[in-house]
């Protein structure tokens, strides 16, 4: 999948001048893309944080952003 390999190209350093943030801007997210649920939760994947452009500074387990609560 082309997404998850440009994930993975994506440093903490690199996140915030990221190409996905460039996107044109959309409500519709998929599952396996965007997120994926656990236990009735949604969990966003990095791709999601990716495409919003910044960190929102609440330790999500996938921020590509390298953000870690404490």
């Amino acid at each position: 999948m082309k997404i998850e390999e440009y994930v993975a190209t994506v440093t903490p350093e690199t996140a915030t001048e990221n190409r996905a943030k460039d996107l044109p801007k959309t409500t519709n997210l998929i599952e396996g893309i965007d997120y994926y649920l656990e236990n009735g939760n949604y969990v966003f994947k990095a791709w999601f944080h990716l495409k919003r452009g910044h960190c929102c500074d609440n330790g999500c387990r996938h921020c590509p952003y390298g953000f870690k609560k404490i």
